[in-house]
């Protein structure tokens, strides 16, 4: 059975044991996402601990959610739902990676739920999430890591791609966590618990 864990491995990209799971396949992936892919795995190849920027709207949309609120949502996803693809965090906020198309779906969706419902709006409680589509560029984290640091950016990956063909949630699974997220905020404080890190996330799950 194959799983992510949070922390990340320590280890040369070139032998498979990267950023928290991140295989070649997936970097391969995430390099794809750019006009030069080549260039990409050979920087990283090279300085296999650089963050890089790349575009979005070809391979992935990124939805970025304020740190603690998008952790709730990726364990929503992982405990109650279909599972996530890849998620990293930079500059105090969670990046989940979702199909192309979900930044340009997810705003009217949002705003259906608010003004549609006909229960007071469920998604009052949803803080701003920043949909990043064809047009935008997000930091990826690198491809390995110290398990005892953190990048000066923040820049780490919480599930790490593994895959040259990873499954992505639409914008339907991310609002249908984000709502549920936002429900159980109305009565609990939200405060990540203290063995988060530690949680492992079972691929085999996802539908």
């Amino acid at each position: 059975m194959s799983s992510f864990r949070h922390e990340p491995t320590s280890g040369l990209f070139d032998e498979g044991r990267g950023n928290a799971g991140l295989t070649p396949d997936g970097a391969a992936w995430l390099a794809s996402a750019g006009a030069y892919p080549r260039s990409t795995l050979a920087l990283w190849r090279e300085h296999p601990d650089a963050p890089v920027v790349l575009p979005c709207g070809s391979a992935f949309d990124v939805v970025s959610a304020p740190a603690v609120f998008g952790r709730r949502m990726l364990d929503r996803l992982w405990e109650d739902g279909p599972g996530s693809g890849p998620v990293a965090v930079f500059r105090g906020r969670t990046l989940l990676f979702a199909a192309p198309g979900t930044a340009q779906r997810l705003p009217s969706l949002l705003e259906w739920e608010e003004f549609g419902s006909g229960d007071g709006g469920r998604t009052a409680a949803v803080p701003p999430l920043l949909c990043h589509g064809t047009g935008d560029a997000v930091t990826v984290p690198p491809p390995v890591g110290d398990p005892g640091a953190r990048h000066p950016l923040g820049s780490r990956w919480l599930v790490a791609p593994d895959t040259r063909h990873p499954w992505l949630p639409g914008p339907e699974a991310l609002i249908w966590a984000a709502v549920r997220v936002a429900r159980e905020a109305v009565r609990i404080s939200i405060f990540p618990p203290a063995d988060q890190d530690a949680k492992v996330y079972d691929v085999s799950r996802r539908r």
